[in-house]
């Protein structure tokens, strides 16, 4: 039950690491007596140490922050407080970035370009389980209703060898260390790592690593 359902007001907090984007929200939703600003983080990091001593009954997550990026930081921040509504508010709107976000289970998804106010209605709409989606991510998420398909299929082809070199990835390995665990060279995990991202039509290691843990095949961590 959000803060909103019981009257109160409803308890936001702020992950972005530019200070004037942060400042810039705060004083806004401080003029809003439906809402609570709770707490903020520069990191992904910091956001998932200090928000769920917050009790957020929404975060404001940015995606490209130095260090753990806001997709990785939603879904481990969703583990550990899956009550919490995530909106994505960034200024990337690619697929890579999109497809990712929603599927580590973010709700809704809007670009710093948008309106004060479509910020507010979507924290609002959040609250209540209600997601928002900015007009330009719509065919992000037509492709990703399609994709699904696409990528069992992907799956079903993997090596067995790259199957393991994809749980180790799930588990936070660096490429060193996959090697030494599966007793291969570095430059052989390298070329596993270039033909998982390429068979699944995938970005970069942390979206590996989401994909492994959403379909099942993260070894039950």
């Amino acid at each position: 039950m959000t803060g909103e359902d019981t009257g109160a007001p409803i308890r936001v907090f702020i992950c972005d690491d530019h200070d004037l984007v942060r400042r810039g929200l705060r004083s806004f939703l401080e003029t809003e007596p439906t809402v609570e600003v709770v707490g903020e983080a520069t990191s992904g990091e910091e956001a998932l140490t200090r928000a769920p001593a917050s009790r957020p009954d929404v975060v404001l997550m940015d995606l490209l922050m130095p260090g753990m990026g806001g997709v990785e930081a939603t879904r481990r921040l969703l583990e550990r407080v899956p009550d919490t509504r995530v909106v994505v508010l960034t200024s990337v709107v690619t697929d890579e970035q999109v497809l990712p976000a929603l599927e580590a289970g973010a709700l809704s998804y809007l670009l710093k370009s948008a309106p004060a106010d479509e910020v507010l209605s979507a924290i609002r709409a959040a609250a209540h389980g209600q997601a928002t989606l900015d007009r330009n991510v719509a065919a992000s998420v037509v492709r990703a209703v399609r994709q699904p398909a696409l990528r069992d299929a992907a799956a079903a082809a993997f090596t067995a060898r790259e199957r393991e070199v994809l749980l180790e990835i799930a588990q936070g390995k660096s490429n060193q260390e996959i090697a030494d665990a599966l007793g291969i060279g570095i430059k052989t995990v390298k070329t596993h790592v270039s033909s998982l991202l390429s068979k699944l039509n995938l970005y970069d290691r942390t979206q590996l690593a989401v994909y492994a843990h959403t379909h099942g095949l993260a070894g039950g961590s």
